[in-house]
C-alpha cells in the first residue's frame, strides 16, 4: 500500500467515524488544523467512542497516554497513518 493510499484511507475512516458521532457534520466544515473536539462538539464520551471506533475500523491500538496528542484532525490523522 503506498502513502497516498494509506493517507487517503484513514482519512476516509476518521471522516466516516465523525459522521457517525456527529451526523450533522459536513466535511467542508472542517478545519483540519484546529482542535477537533471543539469544532464537532464532541463530550469526553463522545471522543472515547471516536477512538473505540477507529481501533476497531483500522486495528491500531490508541493507549489513553496518547490521547493528549490528538487534538486535530491531522494529528488524528498522522498518528493512524503512522501506526498502520
Amino acid at each position: 500500500m503506498t502513502r497516498d493510499t494509506r493517507s487517503a484511507m484513514v482519512v476516509e475512516a476518521v471522516y466516516d467515524v465523525l459522521r457517525r458521532i456527529a451526523p450533522e457534520l459536513s466535511p467542508g466544515e472542517l478545519d483540519r488544523g484546529r482542535p477537533l473536539r471543539d469544532q464537532v462538539d464532541l463530550d469526553s464520551m463522545d471522543w472515547l467512542n471516536l477512538l473505540t471506533a477507529l481501533h476497531e475500523r483500522l486495528g491500531v491500538d490508541i493507549p489513553e497516554a496518547d490521547y493528549a496528542k490528538l487534538v486535530t484532525f491531522d494529528d488524528v490523522v498522522a498518528y493512524l497513518e503512522a501506526r498502520l
